[in-house]
């Protein structure tokens, strides 16, 4: 059995782009530079609107300049690539700002972006902001994270290779404690677009498109601020007879109030040739826990077989999303997590969201994706 692509691998050159970063945040701190520094992409500038984070995060992870604003980090003769970690509601703004100031400034400026998932809060504004980034020249990219856990990425090349057979049944069981974000209070949806579009995504990534979902939500009860979706229970149904489940649990029982805890994510894919299994390592972040597969198929005959890798989601799969991003801007072609592909994540994401609120099944061609 030949090896398992379970992490994308670099190129040697990638440092002829330089990556200017607009935010200063955990996830551009402790995820983002921390895997570009271990794949060797240069980062030549960061912004963020607390200056002073901006210089704390650019001292601690080596990044040469620091802007004031985000105009001039777009007018850094090195800045070829933006790399966006600010809050989705300011996102979208953000990325029409970018693609006017391309369309306006330096001949050869910005080529690409890696924007935040959800790439926005409802589908027109993503529409619109894809549309913005194609009329500029500028490879848009979403980071969907999840699809270069090593885990998942190798399950996608079991599912690639035939050795699974035909995708039967997908489920994901996450028993997982998320930190809110101060900013997420402010959306009209919590857990769907934060939490639940990751495995939506995962899904999307395995499968396919589905053609129809059904969904089910309540309130987190130790979320103190208002919600509706909080605990999100979903099942997904895929025109080849496929069907895929989720149980996104935040609450995951009183462990914070008393409780013996049992915290983890769990997946299983079965085919009609083998079966995958799976376990996350994010929830015992930040320390540093790889995520697991295990598989059996029929090649190989009654028998589990285990592969370990020692990298871990956290921080080690974000370098695939902006590597990804890198090589369709050197090559001239769409990534794999281009922004038009992800319109379809997020209107998946807007149909559990819908199913849930309205009790009813959604087909996926009610929301007329182009």
């Amino acid at each position: 059995m030949n090896t398992l692509d379970h992490q994308f691998i670099p190129p040697d050159n990638f440092p002829e782009f330089g990556i200017g970063v607009i935010g200063a945040g955990f996830i551009v701190r402790d995820c983002h530079l921390v895997a570009y520094q271990q794949a060797g992409f240069r980062t030549v500038a960061i912004t963020s609107r607390s200056r002073a984070r901006a210089e704390e995060v650019a001292a601690a992870r080596g990044v040469p300049r620091v802007w004031e604003t985000t105009e001039e980090l777009l007018d850094d003769p090195e800045v070829q690539i933006v790399d966006i970690g600010v809050p989705p509601q300011f996102q979208a703004e953000l990325i029409r700002t970018i693609a006017r100031h391309s369309r306006a400034g330096r001949a050869g400026g910005i080529r690409g972006i890696l924007a935040q998932k959800p790439l926005a809060m409802n589908l027109a504004d993503a529409r619109d902001i894809v549309d913005h980034c194609a009329e500029a020249g500028i490879t848009l990219a979403v980071n969907q994270n999840m699809r270069h856990d090593q885990s998942v990425r190798a399950c996608k090349d079991l599912l690639r290779r035939g050795l699974l057979g035909e995708p039967v049944l997908g489920t994901i069981d996450m028993r997982a404690i998320p930190h809110w974000m101060p900013w997420s209070r402010d959306l009209h949806s919590l857990s769907t677009f934060i939490m639940s579009i990751h495995h939506l995504d995962c899904f999307r990534y395995w499968f396919g498109d589905p053609v129809r979902v059904m969904a089910s939500t309540r309130p987190d009860p130790r979320t103190t601020f208002p919600h509706s979706d909080g605990i999100n229970l979903y099942i997904l149904e895929f025109a080849t007879g496929c069907r895929a489940s989720s149980w996104d649990d935040v609450w995951s029982g009183p462990v914070r109030e008393g409780t013996a805890g049992d915290i983890g994510i769990r997946w299983r894919v079965e085919g009609t040739a083998g079966m995958a299994r799976g376990t996350i390592g994010w929830p015992s972040y930040p320390e540093h826990t790889p995520s697991t597969l295990d598989y059996t198929c029929q090649q190989n005959g009654a028998e589990w077989i285990a592969p370990r890798w020692p990298e871990a989601w956290f921080p080690e799969a974000f370098r695939g999303t902006m590597g990804e991003l890198l090589l369709a801007v050197r090559s001239g072609t769409e990534p794999p997590i281009s922004g038009r592909d992800n319109l379809k994540t997020l209107a998946l994401v807007e149909a559990v969201f819908s199913a849930a609120r309205d009790h009813r099944v959604v087909e996926l061609a009610e929301t007329n994706v182009s």
